[in-house]
């Protein structure tokens, strides 16, 4: 849970008409520093926020239908390209024009494509990110199906979000974090949206960005839990072979390396941004 009178706190802003939830943390007049989330949400980011805050203005939004945001996407919406314009949106809301971009899991295709496309994007981390054909996994790819959508039940869908959160991290949760990363999906509408997102999951839209990517050469540094079992640390070994500009660091650790290895995810990440100012 969030102490709003502590280093971390949630506010929120109105987008295109949807009321979009956010973490913060760090000084208003800082660098701003915007961090996106994928199959999962903003509580990825909330274990290294307060060390991030020290030296940027951290943004860590929740997506339309998603954690504490309101709305609920549609495949439509949900497509990378669909979700990068909201990222934008917000980050117009915000009055932020160029800034420094973290992005985990789905997230990171969002996040991939804003950097190829906007000329906004100053320095770029992935953790855990799809890239290239590295996705969907199997169990997001059932979801492409409108009867799989159609038969899956609240219930169902709950107990498979706490299997893939138990799966995303290497130590053991406590009950109260299993508890805490659940509560959105206890919401239909949310729910829903999940569901639209991994309909929408498409590596086309990682592919594409390649060359647009090699072209920019934007300061990059992967940041990975190496024993993750849903997107591999050969993709990101992979990345920086054939973008320019990219360099990775491996921390021990799945899926959420956030939560397995938060200092050695915090030092990497402002190791960059200090190297890229």
């Amino acid at each position: 849970m969030i102490d709003q009178d502590g280093p971390v706190r949630r506010e929120q802003l109105a987008v295109n008409g949807t009321d979009l939830s956010y973490l913060v943390s760090g000084d208003e007049g800082a660098p701003p520093l915007l961090l996106l989330h994928g199959t999962f949400w903003s509580r990825v980011w909330q274990p290294v926020l307060p060390a991030l805050g020290k030296v940027r203005r951290c943004i860590a939004l929740d997506l339309p239908g998603f954690g504490r945001s309101s709305g609920e996407l549609d495949v439509g919406r949900a497509t990378i390209p669909a979700l990068a314009a909201t990222v934008l949106d917000a980050a117009d809301e915000l009055g932020i024009t160029d800034f420094d971009l973290a992005a985990h899991d789905i997230g990171g295709g969002i996040a991939q494509h804003i950097a190829a496309t906007s000329g906004r994007v100053k320095s770029l981390v992935l953790m855990n990110s799809v890239m290239f054909d590295s996705w969907p996994v199997p169990a997001v790819l059932r979801f492409r199906d409108p009867d799989v959508r159609a038969a899956t039940s609240g219930t169902d869908l709950l107990s498979a979000r706490e299997i893939s959160t138990r799966g995303a991290v290497a130590r053991q949760l406590r009950q109260e974090e299993v508890d805490d990363y659940l509560s959105p999906w206890r919401e239909p509408a949310r729910q829903r949206s999940w569901m639209a997102m991994a309909a929408a999951a498409d590596p086309r839209y990682t592919m594409d960005v390649v060359p647009a990517l090699q072209r920019a050469a934007i300061p990059t540094r992967l940041v990975w839990g190496r024993d993750d079992d849903f997107q591999k640390v050969s993709f990101a070994r992979r990345y920086v072979k054939e973008i320019p500009n990219a360099e990775l660091t491996e921390v021990p650790g799945k899926h959420i390396p956030t939560e397995d290895s938060p200092k050695q995810v915090t030092e990497a990440i402002r190791n960059h941004l200090e190297a890229h100012q």
